[in-house]
């Protein structure tokens, strides 16, 4: 029974285009990875300066998150989704490409507050367009599947590092993250005509291997 339940949380999850850009906003823009090198041999601001590096990230995303609280977005929400993935790309190729430390921690915090409403947007999507029968078994492989990518896009910074260099590996990751962003709204049409958050079932879950 758990393996059929398990079998049929991936069939629904994997429909659910909403996870895709944040799979990819964290597979390619891995620029947290790679912050103790740009701290040591890029921006030369020591161990002071890393701990800020480190910090800007999660102070943008709660500053978004705090916002968020009080102006929630309700409108045009999968277009602000994909621009927000953009957003992160944009700001992970701009601190690639900085050799100033205030401007680096000023990406680090669009990179987190970008970051921050992509996953409100993603997060609220799929928990409202899944059938109550399946929303347990599809977030439980969303948040597999998102810690699992975490790992992933680390290991693709080192390796990258390792052949390019760190700006470079930082740098093109940013630029994938804009181009595949692109691609999805392209190819996910439903992203774009996302208005609000109000459930739009495309179809029923096939009842083989859905029951709960």
């Amino acid at each position: 029974m758990e393996a059929t339940c398990t079998v049929g949380g991936l069939r629904w999850g994997e429909e659910e285009e909403e996870e895709l850009p944040r799979y990819v906003d964290v597979l390619l823009g891995g620029a947290t990875a790679m912050l103790p090198a740009f701290a040591y041999d890029v921006l030369h601001v020591g161990d002071e300066g890393l701990g800020l590096l480190r910090a800007a990230p999660a102070l943008g995303a709660a500053l978004v998150a705090l916002f968020l609280a009080f102006f929630p977005l309700s409108r045009n929400v999968g277009p602000k989704m994909l621009w927000a993935v953009a957003v992160f790309g944009l700001a992970t190729l701009s601190f690639a490409l900085s050799e100033s430390f205030p401007i680096s921690l000023v990406m680090l915090a669009v990179l987190g507050g970008a970051d921050q409403v992509s996953v409100f947007v993603r997060g609220t999507l799929v928990q409202l367009n899944t059938p109550d029968e399946m929303r347990g078994r599809v977030s439980s492989i969303s948040g597999l599947a998102i810690s699992a990518s975490n790992e992933l896009g680390e290991m693709q910074s080192g390796l990258a590092a390792g052949l390019f260099g760190a700006v470079w590996a930082v740098a093109l990751g940013g630029i994938g993250a804009i181009v595949v962003t692109a691609a999805w709204a392209v190819l996910f049409p439903e992203l774009r005509r996302a208005k609000t958050f109000a459930p739009q079932y495309r179809h029923a879950p096939k009842k083989e291997g859905l029951a709960p």
